[in-house]
């Protein structure tokens, strides 16, 4: 028989701290991995919708990139509309 281990989200009622841990399905709590309380509760967490782009590092850095090309093309424009002001004095 496969066991799913999925990953929890829980939160210590001592030190208010959220932690996530790989545990099957029927951990209800663990110990606290900042003050080690035994005083843990297991959060239900909203699932994620089928549609929803993945946030990991590659979309990251797409959205570095992307930054870069609109910071360069604001720089352009400025530059061109310096340019015409020169150009009517």
């Amino acid at each position: 028989m496969i066991r799913l281990m999925p990953v929890y989200e829980f939160e210590c009622e001592e030190c208010a701290a959220r932690f996530e841990d790989l545990v099957t399905s029927e951990t209800t709590s663990l110990a606290c991995p900042e003050c080690g309380s035994a005083r843990t509760r297991r959060l239900l967490s909203r699932v994620s919708p089928a549609g929803r782009q993945p946030r990991g590092a590659k979309v990251r850095s797409d959205e570095s990139r992307r930054g870069e090309r609109e910071a360069a093309r604001s720089e352009r424009l400025a530059e061109s509309k310096r340019k015409r002001a020169r150009r009517e004095l």
